[in-house]
């Protein structure tokens, strides 16, 4: 598997890799733009892509350094399992971190495999959404003691 930063070039197949989930379900495709993709990975933040030797990808992550999120994290459901999802979070908090020593959040669907990701990375819940999603919380400091953790 290869990792690179995604361009905008990318955002057919990051589309694609993101309505195959069959967790955290875009219910409303439309919802997300090219222009929103475009706005992120080149304005708002940064993008990585994983993708096979021929090039097909297979998840993506999105960091909003303006935001102080995660915007995207996503695994195409027949590459799950493979550590694709752990490698892109640990490159894009790496990233964000090395920008800022802001505090990252996000939120996901309670009750799903992203959620225990998340827990198992060391991510602290705060709360929930008004949508009644889980939101997490992630510091410089949890970061650092969390990929010593995953080292050790």
């Amino acid at each position: 598997m290869i990792i690179r930063e995604a361009t905008p070039e990318d955002i057919d197949q990051l589309t694609t890799v993101r309505l195959a989930v069959r967790e955290n379900v875009l219910h409303t495709p439309g919802l997300v733009t090219p222009t929103a993709y475009v706005d992120y990975l080149t304005q708002r933040g940064k993008g990585w892509v994983a993708v096979t030797p021929a090039g097909t990808a297979t998840g993506f992550a999105i960091a909003d350094l303006r935001g102080h999120s995660i915007w995207a994290l996503f695994v195409h459901p027949d590459y799950a399992a493979q550590g694709i999802g752990k490698q892109l979070h640990r490159l894009m908090l790496d990233w964000y971190f090395a920008q800022t020593a802001e505090p990252v959040w996000l939120s996901t669907a309670p009750g799903t495999r992203a959620e225990a990701f998340y827990r198992r990375q060391g991510w602290q819940e705060t709360g929930r959404t008004s949508s009644g999603e889980v939101r997490f919380e992630l510091t410089a400091e949890q970061w650092k003691v969390q990929k010593h953790l995953q080292q050790a």
